[in-house]
């Protein structure tokens, strides 16, 4: 059956199919995100084909020479079997051949796999829901949550490389061309701890994402100097929000949990962060949430 098979960049005109495969996997691919994604490293999303039909997907992003990730990876249940997953999964792993490090998140069943190609386990990522009842607070006078030390604003109301220079100070590796996408887009909302020196203690990101049935929301992602400004942050995200809201939790950082749990999430499953090569930044105790499972 892969005789014929063909590894294709992402096109525009791909997008429902890479959405609809992700969606019935519960990926929960926020709105925007897959385009984001293709978007990041020039080109960021490959898709199987077969003949005039596509397959399976992955997608692979170097965000520079030490660092990248891996993650998207799905074959149409129809299509498994047959060697389209490694074909994929080899086309990926040679454009990051010259990445020091390459990182991924497993699930459960995937993880031997990966060890099989040399990733090793880190830490476990945990996704949590919560569902929001209450009428969203959408009224455009309604005032931000704060504390005396620490104003939430907007996005606009802060300078965006105020909020980059604090991402890169916090996250693995330096993302620029993706935080620019991904603050800016048009779906869902960002605010940013402030204070009165107009200077970033923290942001979240919340947008909205589909699930196997129906939308809900999805946080991330959220950074925090600590859980007091994070639980500021998350509040601010759900206030005007209502319905399934998510949000994947990193192992690295206990106060996570208890952020989150405090806030109304509940465990609904876990993946492994696992990496192959050297990781020389480690992880980050200000990372409260990821930005998403499928590019870290």
């Amino acid at each position: 059956m892969t005789a014929s098979l063909e590894i294709r960049p992402f096109q525009e005109t791909d997008l429902d199919f890479v959405r609809q495969l992700a969606r019935q996997e519960d990926f929960a691919p926020g709105i925007g995100d897959i385009a984001i994604y293709a978007n990041t490293a020039n080109q960021g999303v490959w898709l199987a084909w077969q003949g005039d039909m596509p397959v399976g997907c992955i997608a692979a992003v170097k965000y520079n020479l030490d660092y990248g990730f891996m993650g998207l990876f799905v074959v149409h249940p129809d299509h498994r079997g047959g060697g389209v997953g490694r074909q994929l999964w080899d086309h990926a792993l040679a454009l990051l051949a010259d990445v020091t490090c390459i990182g991924l998140e497993a699930a459960p069943s995937m993880v031997e796999f990966y060890q099989r190609q040399g990733f090793r386990k880190d830490s476990i990522t945990t996704r949590r829901q919560h569902l929001r009842l209450e009428e969203s607070s959408q009224h455009p006078t309604r005032r931000l949550l704060h504390r005396n030390d620490i104003t939430i604003v907007p996005l606009k109301a802060i300078s965006l490389d105020a909020v980059q220079a604090y991402d890169e100070r916090h996250e693995i590796s330096p993302r620029p061309h993706f935080l620019q996408q991904w603050l800016n887009h048009q779906a869902g909302d960002v605010f940013v701890a402030m204070d009165g020196s107009h200077q970033c203690h923290g942001y979240v990101r919340i947008r909205p994402c589909l699930l196997p049935i129906g939308q809900g929301w999805r946080i991330g992602p959220l950074l925090a100097e600590e859980p007091g400004i994070a639980s500021l942050l998350l509040s601010n995200a759900m206030d005007r929000h209502k319905g399934i809201i998510l949000i994947d939790t990193p192992g690295h950082n206990r106060s996570a949990r208890t952020v989150a749990g405090a806030k109304g999430f509940r465990r609904m499953g876990a993946t492994h962060r696992m990496y192959k090569g050297d990781l020389d930044n480690g992880h980050d105790q200000n990372i409260y949430g990821l930005a998403c499972l499928e590019l870290g």
